[in-house]
C-alpha cells in the first residue's frame, strides 16, 4: 500500500494525461468543422467538449476493461508501473503536440504500459491477446475510416445530384453540426475510458477495489471531465494540420469524414477495442480528399503522419521503460 498523498498524486498524473489527451486530440473533433467555417474555433471546442463529457452516458466501459486487464498482466501493476506508463504517454504527447504532429494518445498510453511492464517483468508481462488486436487497429482504423468516408461521399453525391451547390452547402453546414457531435461523442467514449482503466487497475492494486473489474462513478466523471477540459483548451497546431494541410474540405466532405470516423469509433467502443481517434479521422479525411482526386491529398503530409503513427508505440514504450528503470534506481 502506498501513502494516500502519493496515490492522489498518481491519480492526478493520470488525469493530467487525460487532459493532454483531450488537448492533443481536440483537432480530431473540431478540425473539419473549423476548416469548413461551419463553427468558429471557440464555439467548436465548446461543442466538442460537451459531447466528450456526456459520452459515459452512451457507451459501456468495455474499452476501460481492455486497458485495465488486457495489455499487461494485472498482478504486475503497481504505482511505479502506472507512473512510468503515464510518463511515457505524456512525454510523447507533448513532443508531438509541440511539433504539430497528430499522433495517437491511445497508442502512446498502450506503449507506455508495455514498456513499463516489460521493464519490470520481461515480455511475459504482455497480454498478447489484448495487445495484438490493438496493434492491428493501427492499420485497420484509418482504413475503415477511409472506406466509410468514400462510401459516404458517393452516397452524398447521388443524394444531392439535383441540388444547386448553394443548397448543398447550406444543408451540410447544418448536418455537419450533427456529424461533429457524433464524432466527439465517439472520441470521448473511446479515449476517456483508457484513463479510467488505468486508474481502476491502480485502485485494485492497492486493495481499494475488489471483485470483478469495474470503474467507480467518480473515476468515470473525473476522466470525462478532464478530457472535456483538455478539448476546451484546443490544440491549434494540430487543428491546422488536420483541417487544411492534408486536404481542403467543403461542408459535405467534412460531414462525410466526421460521420465515417464516428461510425468506426462507435463500433470499436462497442466491442471494447481501444483505437486511435487520430488515425480514424485522418483516414477519413484522406478518403474524402481522394474521392475528389488523388492529387487533392498532400501525400507528403500524410506520409509524415504515418511515420509518427509507426513511431508512437515503440517511442512511448521506450520512455515508459526508461522511467521505470530510473524510478527503480532512485
Amino acid at each position: 500500500m502506498i501513502a494516500w498523498p502519493l496515490l492522489v498524486a498518481l491519480i492526478g498524473v493520470a488525469l493530467l494525461f487525460d487532459f493532454l489527451n483531450g488537448m492533443h486530440d481536440a483537432a480530431n473533433s473540431i478540425a473539419t468543422v473549423v476548416s469548413t467555417r461551419v463553427l468558429k474555433p471557440h464555439h467548436a471546442v465548446l461543442w466538442a467538449a460537451f459531447f466528450n463529457f456526456i459520452a459515459f452516458a452512451v457507451f459501456k466501459l468495455k474499452v476501460a476493461q481492455t486497458l485495465g486487464t488486457g495489455i499487461i498482466a494485472a498482478d504486475l501493476v503497481d504505482p511505479q508501473v502506472i507512473f512510468a506508463a503515464l510518463m511515457g504517454a505524456i512525454l510523447w504527447n507533448l513532443v508531438t503536440w509541440v511539433l504539430g504532429i497528430p499522433s495517437s494518445s491511445s497508442h502512446a498510453l498502450i506503449g507506455g504500459l508495455i514498456g513499463a511492464g516489460v521493464a519490470k517483468a520481461g515480455f511475459a508481462a504482455v497480454m498478447w491477446g489484448g495487445v495484438i488486436p490493438t496493434m492491428l487497429a493501427i492499420i485497420v482504423s484509418p482504413a475503415v475510416g477511409l472506406a466509410l468516408a468514400l462510401v459516404l461521399v458517393l452516397a452524398v453525391a447521388w443524394a444531392c445530384i439535383r441540388m444547386t451547390p448553394l443548397a448543398v452547402d447550406r444543408r451540410f453546414r447544418r448536418l455537419q453540426l450533427v456529424s461533429a457531435a457524433l464524432y466527439s461523442l465517439g472520441h470521448g467514449g473511446n479515449d476517456a475510458q483508457k484513463t479510467m482503466g488505468v486508474i481502476a487497475i491502480l485502485l485494485y492494486s492497492q486493495g481499494m477495489l475488489h471483485g470483478a473489474f469495474h470503474v467507480p462513478l467518480w473515476v468515470v466523471l473525473a476522466c470525462q471531465a478532464a478530457m472535456a477540459l483538455g478539448t476546451l483548451s484546443g490544440g491549434w497546431r494540430i487543428v491546422h494540420t488536420m483541417g487544411s494541410k492534408i486536404t481542403r474540405l467543403t461542408p459535405p466532405q467534412g460531414f462525410c469524414a466526421e460521420t465515417g470516423g464516428a461510425i468506426a469509433l462507435f463500433a470499436a467502443t462497442h466491442f471494447g477495442i481501444p483505437v486511435s481517434s487520430t488515425h480514424t479521422i485522418t483516414g477519413a479525411i484522406v478518403g474524402v480528399g481522394s474521392a475528389r482526386r488523388l492529387s487533392a491529398v498532400r501525400w507528403n503530409v500524410a506520409s509524415g503522419i504515418l511515420v509518427a503513427w509507426t513511431l508512437t508505440l515503440p517511442a512511448a514504450a521506450a520512455i515508459g521503460a526508461a522511467t521505470w528503470w530510473l524510478a527503480e534506481w532512485l
